[in-house]
């Protein structure tokens, strides 16, 4: 049989190819109708957002000479005083040139540094969505997510160091005055745990971050506060199966004091000597000198009055994660990001900006203690002399491990402290 004859005429041939590709082409096409329907969009729609008009609305609501909106209006809005959110901004801007006002390639205006910091308060301080900033500030959900871990990235490289540290011999000096004047001579903070439920979890780790008593997913945060709500550690990141121990022993709080970089500290209670520091905590915790544990079913008076006080006392750390999610709304609803690293980020990025706004705002919290505490009936408004004394640090010193979780210390530290706070406060009982 003769070739066909199409193969010896080449403009016939590449003819035919196009004819083929064409009625290719078709098919799909008509397939991609049927499945997704002739409305379908074929490339991403672009919004007209007019980030100018945007900009100069942000700049008279709440930062022109004369704002729409009042200092108290912003106080309450961006959960800080306007000369914070300004010094946030400004070091943003200076350091990272993602939060700078830049121009595209068609000379439109971009999104501005308050713009954009804007949109992570917003997110942190009422746990919005993505997209729900998108009306006010002219930002896609995308941009405002990529802003949000932006903003956290900074705010943790810039203010960690400083917001995030261990407290210094002056601030020690400064708890400790406190302390004594409570009835804890030695005590520098309540350490506690707090529960975040992870809505968007990963269904293969539902099974290590759901706890019974929850009944959910949850992410859990071990933190020490003192009396005047400054977070002074934070460990986040457990998974909410654990308890208060599992997670006390993944936890760093006490690797400074183990390793001998802690500062020493000298303090008399019922007269007897001690030298290592504690905090306030609940039931659960191990009996370790580090721990000041209230008495379960307290019988005699003077149990009865320690059991008060330290209960009182310790409602500090309550009271600090209480304040925590009533600024930040974002890590008291169920958080919706699926990656565990984001939350992370988010969790620190707050207790940053809660302790930022603990030093511009901690003398009216002091207020506010003393007032309570003279409601009390207490003598704490007018100190008296103690005998707490910090050492210099003695780094060269490892204290023994032993030492470190003797029960019998800690059994005599809370017998001694019962007998302080019975001669302390005893007689205003009656």
């Amino acid at each position: 049989m003769d070739p066909p004859e199409f193969l010896f005429d080449v403009e016939a041939y590449k003819k035919k190819l196009e004819m083929e590709e064409i009625m290719v082409r078709n098919h799909f096409s008509e397939r991609r109708k049927l499945i997704l329907g002739d409305s379908a969009p074929r490339t991403r729609k672009y919004l007209n957002r007019d980030h100018a008009a945007a900009n100069q609305r942000l700049i008279d609501d709440y930062f022109a000479d004369e704002p729409i909106y009042d200092d108290a209006t912003f106080r309450r809005r961006f959960r800080m005083q306007k000369h914070v959110f300004l010094r946030i901004v400004g070091d943003l801007s200076s350091s990272d040139n993602y939060f700078t006002q830049r121009f595209d390639a068609t000379n439109k205006v971009g999104i501005s540094p308050l713009g954009k910091c804007t949109t992570a308060m917003r997110m942190i301080g009422y746990g919005m969505a993505a997209d729900a900033v998108d009306e006010y500030i002219k930002i896609g959900g995308s941009t405002a997510l990529e802003c949000l871990r932006k903003f956290c990235t900074g705010i943790i490289r810039l203010y960690e160091a400083v917001y995030m540290r261990a407290p210094t011999q002056d601030d020690l000096k400064r708890i400790l005055d406190v302390s004594e004047t409570r009835g804890f001579p030695g005590m520098i903070g309540s350490i506690d745990c707090m529960h975040w439920e992870w809505k968007n979890c990963p269904k293969a780790w539902e099974g290590q971050f759901t706890r019974g008593d929850k009944g959910t997913t949850t992410v859990i945060l071990e933190a020490v506060a003192s009396h005047d709500l400054w977070i002074w550690h934070a460990f986040f990141g457990c998974p909410g199966t654990l308890n208060d121990i599992n997670v006390l022993d993944r936890s760093p709080v006490f690797d400074d004091v183990i390793q001998g970089k802690a500062p020493r500290v000298n303090f008399f209670v019922n007269q007897r000597p001690y030298d290592m520091t504690y905090y306030l905590a609940d039931g659960i915790y191990p009996s370790y000198p580090t721990f000041v544990k209230s008495i379960r079913l307290p019988r005699s008076e003077p149990d009865k009055l320690f059991a008060k006080y330290q209960e009182g006392c310790r409602k500090d750390i309550e009271r600090a994660f209480g304040v925590l999610q009533a600024r930040f709304k974002i890590i008291r609803e169920p958080a919706r990001l699926w990656d565990i690293e984001d939350l992370g980020l988010i969790m620190r990025t707050c207790i940053i900006l809660h302790n930022m706004i603990v030093e511009d705002e901690r003398d009216s919290y002091i207020q506010r203690w003393a007032d309570f505490d003279q409601g009390e009936g207490s003598e704490s408004s007018t100190p008296q002399p103690h005998s707490t004394e910090v050492l210099p640090a003695f780094a060269d010193h490892v204290r023994a491990r032993s030492e470190f979780h003797d029960a019998n210390v800690h059994h005599q530290l809370q017998a001694d402290l019962v007998k302080h706070i019975w001669n302390k406060f005893g007689m205003l009982r009656d």
